[in-house]
């Protein structure tokens, strides 16, 4: 077993296309670039994670996160640990099919049903340092499972999403989870992605934003540029550093990573301090 706590990360914004599974291959990898054992788990039905990492056919896959959950919710011991994907840069894949979709529907008459996911996910912690989870644009039931099962959310978005009610419902949900079923669950923070540095509108929404929501949440440092480059790295089944490894988004996630790592180190710190 290994030491250190694994800590699961879920990403999460109930509105698609902000950057969710680019900013979940692209961290994962440049955590796995210094040395720590990652897996990303694809919990999203149109499963552009596992297309992102290079998984062409997805529905010809044995094992993916719906068949792990089926046999979650059927009490079989799964034999999906067998179905992990070991990508060439370093990370290892939990993968989702059209599937997944199904299984809103079987969630609901489940025993536990919003520890489905958690459950799985506690056969494998042991082997990892991270787990990162792509969740889907909704805030259904799947995404309470993915909320049950992480450590910690970071929420991706894009400036114009951040003062809006979107945003609102995504925190209530965060927050009804914390309350009713995983008190330890906590808001790492929000990374603004898309960033067009041409604008001063986003940059004054950014500004607006870092004011308004003034330590309560934090929003990273790191801005991640609007670029067609990542698009066009998921496309090749790459991260952003295999593809233009000297590009500014390469150096953003670069720059994303440090300041996600340093909050493993933060809270190691502050633990140790309360055991004195």
């Amino acid at each position: 077993t290994r030491m250190n706590h694994c800590k699961t990360i879920a990403l999460v914004n109930q509105k698609g296309g902000v950057g969710k599974t680019t900013s979940t291959i692209n961290l994962g990898v440049g955590l796995a670039s210094q040395g720590n054992k990652v897996l990303l788990v694809d919990g999203d039905p149109q499963h552009s994670l596992t297309i992102g990492l290079g998984i062409t056919d997805p529905d010809n896959l044995e094992h993916t996160l719906n068949t792990a959950m089926l046999a979650e919710i059927e009490g079989e011991t799964p034999k999906w640990g067998e179905g992990i994907i070991h990508h060439r840069e370093g990370v290892d894949l939990l993968p989702a099919n059209d599937e997944l979709a199904g299984i809103e529907l079987r969630l609901f008459s489940a025993m536990s049903r919003e520890q489905v996911l958690k459950s799985v996910l506690s056969h494998v912690k042991d082997r990892y340092d991270y787990i990162l989870i792509d969740g889907m644009p909704s805030l259904g039931i799947v995404t309470v499972n993915v909320l049950v099962a992480a450590d910690s959310v970071i929420i991706p978005s894009e400036p114009d999403f951040l003062s809006t009610k979107g945003m609102n419902l995504l925190l209530k949900t965060i927050g009804r989870v914390r309350r009713q079923i995983n008190p330890r669950l906590k808001i790492d923070g929000i990374v603004v992605t898309k960033v067009d540095s041409r604008t001063n509108n986003a940059k004054n929404i950014i500004a607006a934003l870092r004011t308004t929501l003034d330590g309560s949440i934090r929003v990273f440092d790191t801005e991640i540029p609007r670029s067609v480059r990542a698009a066009e790295a998921s496309g090749e089944g790459k991260s952003i550093f295999a593809f233009d490894p000297k590009g500014r988004v390469a150096q953003a996630y670069g720059n994303l990573t440090k300041e996600v790592a340093e909050l493993g180190k933060e809270a190691n710190r502050s633990r140790s301090d309360g055991a004195r």
